[in-house]
């Protein structure tokens, strides 16, 4: 995807995937999990003003596909701490919002060019922490190279404005100015890339940031924060915090002096993080923004005049990729009811050529899930939803030393049933049939969320209907439902699934700004 050049800088292009068939890329990636390993088990600190500090102890991330092995010890910050790393940042805030938007626009640039340099490396520490395989790791560090290439071509843009109407004996302008203190929360399924897009579209914008990680997977977000040092990025600009969310993460959104919340993760903690920045805080002048994408119970519809093949290639891509862990993810098929028997026929045949195991193995197409409660979790969901439907594949763990599950089919569940309502993050997939495409596209809309959704089919009219009536914020035509690509598709979703952020789009960086109107009358 191009976009054109801004300020001198290329048109955008999204970096491009490798083929680890390639004998060339596939030792890089060996070589890159092999110096990953010998780093196993090393104790990162936080990060508060440019110092390293302890916490009150610490705790430690593990690989999902070998439980027993740490990939990296943590600190646990204190409520203290947090609320220094908050006071810290809001005091180097001045200095650094008044930094030329053209010297952070170098920063993210700079810290492409080492993400791209360092791609295997990144790959191999999501492999490790958060179960990805090969592919799905490279398509993140991908994904997190173009959020810094994608802002820092659209600051350009907030930095030089487009003229305003000039009324006669004024000059008139409109200037964009940063917030102030942001608090990042990224989630553990997508650990790199989302991090680096809500991290550096704040910092892009001139605030200061206090990274606080998913506890499943902080090393990649300790290497990251690294990186942005490295990339130029003050040390003071960028807090580094890992601790419980329930205590630490509470006490960094309510301080007064937090600007804002960027988050990415479930419904309940978006709605407890936005209930409490809402609150008012002794001393607080501001209304605090928040920025999040929640969950997702995303549909594909199949209708009658769709390729058959082609959708159950969709599905099946869209609900399976990353073990479903995806808030895209398809977790309901709904198929007309011409194609439904077929379809399952085919589907059950493709699904039962997955293969699962452990994600550092290439050419696994799925790996494990993130922890044992994760996989306890959707276990349960899977007997409820074999109460709630008929089995047609999977339907319980599968073989090895980790967090694996068999990717699971449950056909046949009604709209009313819990599998078919409730986000399950896992490698189930709900299938329900559908008399007719209207009354599709009312299955689809039956739930709280509104991320994604795809429609295959042939008929103009119908694609013209699902663009009027299929209420997502991402939706695809013929295609899978996930994948988001920067610059192409902007990603946020409508309902409880978030505040429709648009990420990787030419809005988003305006949730980082605001913009003061300045009218000086000519002497």
């Amino acid at each position: 995807m191009a976009t054109a050049g801004l300020t001198g800088l290329a048109p955008f292009r999204n970096e491009p995937y490798r083929d680890f068939h390639q004998g060339e890329n596939r030792r890089a990636m060996e070589e890159a999990l092999a110096r990953a390993r010998a780093e196993l088990g090393r104790e990162y600190d936080l990060l508060i003003a440019g110092r390293a500090l302890k916490g009150d102890g610490t705790f430690a991330s593990f690989n999902p596909s070998k439980p027993s092995e740490i990939v990296g010890v943590h600190q646990r910050g204190s409520v203290e701490q947090a609320r220094e790393a908050v006071e810290s940042a809001h005091a180097y805030f001045g200095e650094w919002s008044r930094t030329p938007a053209s010297i952070r626009i170098d920063m993210l640039r700079n810290a492409a060019a080492l993400l791209r340099s360092r791609k295997s490396e990144f790959n191999a520490w999501m492999i490790l922490e958060a179960g990805k395989n090969w592919v799905e790791a490279e398509a993140d560090t991908s994904e997190a190279i173009d959020f810094c290439e994608y802002y820092a071509r659209q600051m350009t843009r907030f930095a030089h404005p487009e003229p305003l109407l000039q009324l006669p004996g004024e000059t008139d302008e409109l200037v964009y100015l940063p917030l102030g203190v942001g608090v990042i929360i990224p989630p553990w399924n997508f650990p790199l890339a989302i991090l680096a897009g809500m991290t550096t579209a704040a910092l892009a914008a001139g605030n200061t940031v206090i990274i606080k990680p998913s506890s499943d997977t902080p090393t990649i977000g300790a290497k990251f924060a690294q990186l942005l040092v490295e990339a130029g990025f003050p040390a003071h600009s960028i807090a580094f915090f890992t601790g419980s969310g329930a205590t630490v993460g509470d006490a960094l959104v309510s301080h007064p002096k937090t600007r804002f919340v960027s988050f990415t993760g479930s419904r309940d903690v978006g709605l407890h993080i936005n209930e409490l920045a809402a609150r008012p805080q002794k001393g607080q002048i501001w209304i605090k923004r928040v920025i999040a994408e929640m969950g997702g119970k995303d549909a594909i519809i199949v209708d009658s005049e769709a390729s058959l093949d082609e959708a159950v290639s969709g599905v099946v891509a869209s609900a399976y990729g990353y073990q479903g862990q995806k808030c895209s993810a398809c977790s309901r098929a709904i198929v007309d009811e011409s194609l439904y028997d077929a379809f399952l026929e085919k589907l059950k045949a493709r699904v039962a050529q997955l293969k699962v195991g452990p994600a550092e193995e290439f050419g696994y197409d799925m790996g494990p899930v993130i922890n044992e409660r994760a996989r306890t979790t959707i276990l349960g969901y899977i007997e409820t939803g074999k109460k709630e439907g008929r089995l047609i594949a999977g339907g319980g763990a599968a073989p090895g030393e980790g967090h694996f599950l068999q990717p699971t089919v449950i056909a046949d569940a009604g709209p009313d049933a819990r599998i078919f309502q409730e986000e399950i993050f896992g490698p189930v997939l709900t299938v329900t049939k559908a008399h007719g495409f209207e009354h599709a596209l009312e299955l689809a809309n039956a739930t709280e969320y509104g991320l994604t959704g795809a429609v295959y089919t042939a008929n103009a009219e119908k694609i013209r209907l699902a663009k009027e009536r299929f209420f997502v914020g991402n939706l695809y035509i013929n295609r899978k439902c996930t994948g988001a690509m920067v610059g192409a598709h902007p990603f946020g979703g409508f309902n409880m699934s978030g505040t429709d952020s648009k990420a990787g789009g030419p809005d988003y960086l305006l949730q980082y700004l605001q913009a003061q109107s300045i009218a000086e009358k000519k002497s």
